[in-house]
């Protein structure tokens, strides 16, 4: 079974109506992975005129509330949207060039720990963005 054929099941399965909205929206996100609603949207009018950005967005809320998309804002000013998928991740994004790399969770849960012993904080990592300048930026030119 692909992975947007279990989303569209697991969307069922929990009492919502797949729409051909829904399902395309969906469809736009698993193909091209961080997109932001403005980019859906395009993706999507294409296929559907009859679409328009107030779907994509309640649908884009519906997602996230049943954690099957995340959302996360990268410093553009806009929120980027994802499949929350297995295993979770979080991103470094270069503040000069705008570059965007994936960082596996696990190597933040030496800090989660150290919190939860040093301070008692439980945290909740949910979907995190790193900034700072990537390698090509930290060149001297």
């Amino acid at each position: 079974m692909s992975h947007h054929t279990h989303l569209v099941e697991d969307i069922r399965q929990r009492g919502y109506r797949m729409t051909p909205q829904r399902d395309m929206i969906l469809e736009a996100i698993h193909a091209s992975g961080h997109m932001t609603a403005d980019e859906i949207y395009q993706q999507v009018h294409v296929k559907s005129p009859a679409v328009n950005l107030a779907t994509v967005y309640r649908t884009l809320d519906l997602l996230k509330v049943l954690h099957l998309v995340s959302a996360i804002d990268t410093g553009d000013g806009c929120v980027h949207y994802e499949l929350a998928g297995d295993p979770p991740h979080h991103h470094l994004v270069c503040e000069a060039c705008g570059q965007t790399l994936e960082l596996d969770q696990d190597l933040l849960m030496p800090l989660e720990q150290e919190l939860c012993k040093r301070y008692g904080f439980q945290m909740n990592l949910g979907h995190l963005a790193l900034f700072g300048l990537c390698p090509e930026c930290q060149k001297p030119k």
